[in-house]
């Protein structure tokens, strides 16, 4: 069955039958696409020309909602699962068919947050999360520089411990949400150890003497800056964790997201696959429909089947986290690696089987070619998740001596 089986058409309601998800998942999907299709509130916020406006009217929006109250310590039980890494699959994977910039709003916002939550003080959590919850504290997490991405051991920007505090000098890049943000988890190397065992994680209020904001355009307009820290001083409450521990901080919060980046190419990838198949059942041509043609049927046999690869990777990914496996990471970067490269094949088909239509500017199949390039990149390139795959296979056991392999 497919995602157009669906009331929503978002969804794949034949995945959610599967033993990977359990009611309070399929409950959960019914809402949220039934809110992606129906919400007028939801079409006002992304009827916006400003991006950066955008992404504070879709934080709130998301918060009314109440789409992001699993983050708030204080919810209900029954709230908080909404917050399990399936939950949190499914909502990125229904909020990005709908529009790019619901599920990037969502994300970075549950992206700053999962630190805070993981590793922050009573009253950290206490000061942060509730209004991130609400969508009235927008977060966002700066990890990356420009002359270090995935590689945490070259991170330069320095925080020295000055009396009872710290001061940060140094730049970050790339940072979703960074024009719009109330606080940034920042990673700084505080030098407890050499190269990933010296950093610290902080978070830095956005009003903070010393921080400097500089916008960045990207292919897709998002709310993206890279921060600049000047003599920025922090008291010593501002550390996340513990001296020494912000690799722990940002590897732990991106091993966790890896997987909901490869939901939210799902969602590209079910939307740009929907639309191609209706234009090709659609379009004359010799007599006939585009469709019929059989390389046109072949491809898409194709990519019914990255679409299905994808689905069970990524369900498999959050499953494995919500149950606890201390394999769980490997899983979510298998799942971020496949599903945003077949959905980069996927959009790069629908715009072909459109033909010059499909790279009219603003059309959907030229907005979702711009937006899913993004997603091989985030959260760590898919050369690195290769590495990561790689470099966590259980070595082969050597062979005794006569005894062939």
């Amino acid at each position: 069955m497919t995602a157009a089986s669906h009331p929503t058409g978002c969804l794949d309601p034949g995945l959610l039958r599967l033993p990977f998800y359990e009611d309070h998942h399929r409950d959960l999907a019914d809402r949220i696409g039934t809110w992606c299709a129906t919400a007028p509130e939801l079409a006002a916020a992304l009827d916006g020309t400003d991006h950066h406006d955008t992404a504070r009217r879709l934080a709130r929006e998301l918060g009314r909602a109440g789409w992001l109250a699993f983050l708030d310590p204080a919810a209900p039980p029954e709230v908080r699962r909404d917050g399990d890494h399936r939950s949190v699959c499914l909502l990125r994977e229904a909020l990005a068919h709908r529009d790019d910039l619901a599920d990037h709003a969502f994300s970075v916002q549950v992206l700053a947050a999962l630190p805070v939550q993981r590793f922050g003080t009573g009253e950290q959590r206490d000061r942060y999360l509730p209004g991130m919850a609400a969508g009235e504290v927008i977060g966002s997490l700066a990890v990356s520089e420009e002359q270090a991405g995935s590689d945490l051991s070259a991170l330069a920007l320095r925080a020295e411990r000055v009396g009872d505090g710290y001061v940060l000098n140094g730049t970050k890049a790339w940072v979703a949400n960074g024009t719009v943000a109330d606080v940034h988890c920042v990673i700084a190397r505080t030098g407890e150890g050499p190269g990933t065992l010296g950093l610290t994680a902080f978070l830095v209020p956005a009003a903070t003497p010393g921080l400097a904001v500089e916008e960045v355009g990207m292919i897709a307009p998002r709310a993206f800056a890279g921060l600049v820290l000047d003599d920025c001083r922090l008291p010593a409450d501002a550390v996340l964790g513990r001296p020494g521990t912000g690799a722990v901080v940002a590897l732990d919060t991106l091993e966790r997201a890896r997987m909901t980046v490869g939901a939210a190419a799902l969602g590209f990838a079910r939307r740009a696959r929907d639309a191609a198949l209706t234009r090709a059942r659609s379009r004359p041509l010799r007599g006939g429909r585009l469709f019929h043609l059989d390389t046109v049927k072949a491809r898409f046999a194709e990519l019914e089947v990255q679409l299905n690869a994808a689905a069970l990777l990524v369900a498999r990914a959050a499953w494995e986290a919500d149950a606890g496996s201390a394999d769980f990471a490997r899983h979510s970067s298998i799942a971020k690696l496949h599903a945003t490269e077949a959905a980069q094949e996927v959009v790069d088909s629908a715009v072909q089987v459109f033909g010059a239509a499909g790279l009219v500017q603003g059309s959907l199949t030229e907005r979702l070619y711009r937006q899913i390039r993004s997603l091989r990149i985030y959260e760590g390139a898919s050369e690195v998740q290769k590495a990561i795959i790689a470099d966590a296979l259980v070595p082969v056991r050597p062979q005794p001596s006569g005894e062939s392999p």
